[in-house]
């Protein structure tokens, strides 16, 4: 089973890496295939939701994840799994189930810029615009090496967490 799995984890990287429709296909059939025998394994659930997600099928893709969180995924895949079905339901417009699924995600991988950025542009749609310009303006500030925000980054950071506040 393992063998198999790598290879089908091979071909989707390779195939979102090209954006190759076929290999990414191959990818899919094989991952089903896996999932037949294997129902119960997280990892390949998640696995058939990825593949779905790059091959354009976000709708498809959301029990797949669902099933996974369900199923107990854990560690990389797990932070992995909140992103892409957070951004995943962003991408449909249901917005209230992606920032619900990527605070789950923020709150569970800190650390994860790309969950916070996804976040921020959902609250962004759902109108929350001092949360997101805040977390966005976190994340650049934190991660910039231009001069010229850095010379400015004290100020930045305190301005960021208090947009409204004027002298």
């Amino acid at each position: 089973m393992r063998e198999r799995l790598d290879e089908a984890i091979r071909l989707r990287e390779e195939g979102r890496a090209k954006q190759d429709q076929a290999i990414l296909g191959q990818a899919r059939t094989l991952l089903l295939e896996l999932g037949k025998v294997y129902p119960d394994n997280s990892e390949i659930t998640f696995q058939l939701a990825v593949a779905h997600d790059n091959l354009g099928l976000e709708h498809e893709s959301i029990p797949y994840y669902l099933r996974a969180l369900a199923q107990g995924l854990t560690g990389p895949d797990l932070e992995r799994a909140y992103l892409g079905l957070g951004s995943t339901y962003r991408g449909l417009g249901e917005y209230e189930k992606a920032e619900e699924t990527l605070r789950r995600g923020v709150k569970d991988f800190p650390h994860n810029r790309a969950l916070q950025i996804f976040l921020a542009m959902t609250l962004y749609n759902r109108q929350q615009y001092k949360e997101a310009m805040e977390l966005a303006l976190m994340n650049l500030l934190e991660t910039t090496s231009d001069e010229k925000l850095q010379y400015f980054k004290r100020p930045l950071l305190y301005y960021a967490q208090h947009l409204d506040e004027t002298e």
